[in-house]
């Protein structure tokens, strides 16, 4: 990952917009980290798009509601928990499952 001092970012902005296009660019102020830049499209595979994107009229409430219906489902042992990885390999075989065509 490169590294650019605050001032330097600041004196050299065509610089560290090229660079960020490449790789995440941490900006540092007296030697501490002070934030770290990315493309768009680093961006785009991460969470930080949702937190800047106009949710619909009701969306917080029915976010709500499903994490509550959720965990009364596990406190009532109607529904188990599973660790994440094992989660991510099922949802990995299912992307799988649909991208290999279909035999004939």
């Amino acid at each position: 990952m490169k590294t650019m001092t605050a001032r330097d970012a600041k004196t050299h902005f065509g610089e560290l917009l090229d660079a960020m296009q490449r790789e995440p660019v941490l900006v540092t102020k007296n030697n501490r980290p002070v934030g770290i830049m990315i493309s768009i499209d680093d961006a785009a595979d991460s969470l930080i798009p949702e937190m800047f994107m106009e949710k619909e009229a009701g969306y917080d409430e029915w976010f709500q509601a499903k994490i509550s219906g959720t965990l009364e489902s596990v406190n009532s042992g109607e529904s188990q928990l599973s660790a994440h990885g094992e989660v991510m390999d099922r949802v990995w075989q299912k992307i799988r499952a649909k991208a290999e065509p279909a035999s004939t």
